[in-house]
């Protein structure tokens, strides 16, 4: 029973998290080398700085990713860690746009688009090989532009294939005495959901690969929402991992980056665990379809912990100089 829920579910999840780093990577291409320049100069105020958080957030599809970047700016002396406070407030919000697209329930659209991603992709290899650039698309040419669009779309198509195919294995699992006994727990403590979803988003590094398998779960009546919900601050504290990680090797103003991450999630998962219902009940009432209720459900979430932490980061303790400037020649 167990080898086969196992083998499946690790294809599905290993096509959704190579849909995921392939988004990422696209994307990153796409608009990473503006990435810095932005981060600099539209972060003077928390406020700005949770704004270009969550927008860089949702166009990488990483927070991960932003955070870490965030990190090594910090600790070279690029940011300033209050500058950086802003920026952590915003990447919990702009996290949420995956999980909010896969709760449309466009799993149907995953083959075609997958297919018209690969022709499109195909298209700007014959476009340059028209023009004779036999080493690739320059930077900023309609050819890459288009090229890396294709390649971010067949990752989005990649992980509504993956999602598919761990939805399906949703009776099995629910028939599985592993996760019978879960649920045994769970009805005793919801704490057991939160440390569930911590420790697998640790595991995989996504908080959004985790989400999305509980949605399926959830799409299919196989996990109760509450539970989903628990799972879903737990998975916002797991996110943390990969940031402690990159910190290890930074600065103390780095590090302080991640740790000021970690207190935030952490903090946001502690206060709102006793109100897990509560959540339920408002993620109910926006939506009717399960699937859905959970994206909702961590959207509030993270809304309602970066909007009740940014009063924090106007405090004057932290106060600091500017950022080091970059000399546009040579980077230094």
């Amino acid at each position: 029973m167990l080898l086969s829920i196992m083998l499946p579910m690790l294809l599905g999840f290993a096509v959704f998290m190579l849909g995921m780093k392939a988004m990422e990577m696209a994307l990153h291409r796409l608009a990473g080398p503006y990435l810095g320049a932005v981060l600099r100069r539209s972060t003077d105020t928390p406020l700005r700085g949770a704004i270009v958080g969550t927008a860089t957030t949702a166009i990488l599809q990483s927070s991960t990713a932003v955070t870490v970047i965030t990190i090594g700016m910090v600790s070279s002396g690029l940011l300033t860690f209050r500058r950086s406070l802003g920026i952590v407030l915003g990447t919990n919000i702009g996290t949420c746009l995956t999980t909010e697209l896969i709760g449309l329930q466009l799993h149907r659209l995953g083959a075609p688009l997958l297919a018209f991603s690969i022709l499109l992709w195909v298209l700007t290899v014959v476009l340059d090989e028209g023009r004779g650039r036999h080493g690739g698309s320059r930077p900023g040419t309609f050819p890459h532009s288009l090229r890396y669009s294709a390649v971010a779309a067949a990752g989005f198509g990649l992980l509504l294939v993956g999602m598919t195919m761990m939805q399906k294995l949703a009776p099995v699992i629910e028939a599985s005495p592993l996760y019978s006994w879960l649920l045994d727990r769970a009805g005793e403590s919801l704490w057991w959901g939160l440390a569930a979803g911590a420790v697998l988003t640790a595991l995989v590094h996504s908080s959004a690969a985790v989400i999305a398998m509980i949605m399926g779960l959830a799409a299919t009546g196989a996990m109760p929402l509450e539970l989903a919900v628990a799972v879903v601050l737990g998975a916002n504290v797991g996110t943390c991992a990969t940031g402690l990680l990159a910190a290890c090797a930074s600065s103390s103003a780095g590090r302080a980056v991640a740790l000021a991450h970690v207190v935030l999630n952490l903090g946001g998962a502690l206060l709102f665990a006793p109100f897990i219902p509560e959540l339920e009940g408002l993620a109910r009432a926006l939506s009717e379809d399960p699937a859905a209720q959970v994206a909702h459900a961590q959207t509030l979430f993270n809304i309602a912990c970066s909007l009740l932490a940014l009063p924090l980061c106007y405090l004057p303790i932290w106060r600091e100089g500017p950022p080091k400037t970059v000399n546009p020649v040579n980077g230094s």
